[in-house]
């Protein structure tokens, strides 16, 4: 699982950073998650393959969250897109783009598909062989979710040494991948937890972001090996957190402590504060592993 960070800066774009966009990189899947403005170019600054993306989650329709999907839309077509593209957000997306496109005369040439959201619970978006999407709602201005990225258990590993001991033929290598024992022609049966061993444990990401702070969200996201949680202020600005539905570093600290998760990063910070490290700083006094997004970061888990 490996995560690219292409924007994670509150509000307005600065030369030198970006409103929030990243590239989920899971199980073979490429997921872009919101779509700030400069997405598109940020996708080419670092070689991230256009083609690869199928699926887009966008949490809010705030403009620092989605404004970039349009050209990103329109810039898929100019190269001759011919795939579906899944969006994935909150009731009204598909008249604010489609509107765009209609006033530009820029229909797609490929198929664009809304998966317009509105329900305040937990709900499954997505799911194959291999990942499962749910919503997380969180606690914004306007409707927002967040998003739960979870791998599904992988089949079971051959213990090569053992199979070829028994003589096992190939023929029956997938059987005990998937979890069988084997009957040997002398009528022996050899367990499947001596043939396999067991898969890497699968993984997941939760990214919450933006939102108050909320305790609720907790049992969802209970243990996910890595949280993205915003943090727009740190604790001098606090009063500043309930009125503008935003979290300080602290607070994101105390969810991921509160939740178990594996490792904490922050994002979304406001521009006003001269080093983003004072989030970790900060952070790091409620829970030890904590992680600081920045524009261009990539981590690999």
């Amino acid at each position: 699982m490996k995560l690219h960070i292409l924007g994670c800066y509150a509000a307005t774009p600065r030369t030198l950073t970006n409103p929030t966009s990243q590239v989920l990189e899971i199980k073979n899947h490429l997921f872009l998650i919101d779509c700030g403005e400069g997405t598109q170019v940020e996708l080419r600054r670092h070689k991230i393959k256009f083609s690869r993306i199928q699926h887009i989650f966008i949490s809010h329709l705030h403009g620092d969250h989605f404004f970039g999907l349009p050209g990103l839309i329109s810039t898929f077509r100019l190269l001759g897109r011919k795939t579906a593209l899944h969006i994935y957000g909150p009731k009204g997306i598909k008249e604010a783009v489609t509107l765009l496109l209609k006033l530009g005369d820029s229909w797609t040439n490929y198929p664009l598909i809304f998966h317009e959201l509105n329900t305040k619970v937990p709900q499954a978006i997505f799911e194959d062989e291999k990942v499962s999407v749910d919503t997380i709602p969180l606690d914004h201005r306007v409707y927002t979710n967040g998003f739960l990225f979870r791998e599904k258990p992988s089949e079971r590993k051959l213990n090569i040494e053992v199979v070829k001991k028994y003589n096992i033929d190939i023929c029956y290598y997938q059987n005990i991948k998937n979890g069988k024992d084997i009957v040997l022609d002398d009528g022996t049966i050899v367990p499947n937890r001596i043939l396999t061993m067991d898969p890497p444990k699968p993984k997941s990401y939760a990214f919450c972001s933006d939102t108050a702070y909320m305790p609720a969200i907790v049992p969802q996201i209970h243990e996910v090996d890595v949280l993205y949680h915003e943090s727009t202020f740190l604790e001098t600005e606090q009063h500043m957190a309930p009125k503008t539905k935003h979290a300080t570093a602290k607070e994101a600290a105390n969810i991921a402590k509160a939740a178990n998760v594996g490792v904490l990063i922050l994002g979304h910070y406001s521009t006003r504060y001269a080093s983003i490290e004072l989030f970790k700083e900060e952070a790091m006094e409620v829970f030890g592993r904590v992680e600081l997004a920045d524009d261009g970061k990539s981590f690999e888990f």
